[in-house]
C-alpha cells in the first residue's frame, strides 16, 4: 500500500486529497477514488 496525493477538481473549486492504494493500481483508478473522497467529504 503506498500514499498519493491527488488534486480533483469539485464544485469549481480544487481540493487535495490523500489516497492510500495498492501498488500497481492505474492513474484511472487513483483519480476514480479521490474524486469519490472529496464528493463524500464535501457534499452537502
Amino acid at each position: 500500500m503506498i500514499e498519493v496525493m491527488v488534486t480533483v477538481q469539485f464544485k469549481n473549486r480544487n481540493y487535495n486529497t490523500n489516497v492510500i492504494v495498492q501498488k500497481g493500481m492505474t492513474d484511472k483508478e487513483i483519480k476514480r477514488l479521490a474524486e469519490e473522497q472529496v464528493m463524500k467529504q464535501w457534499r452537502i
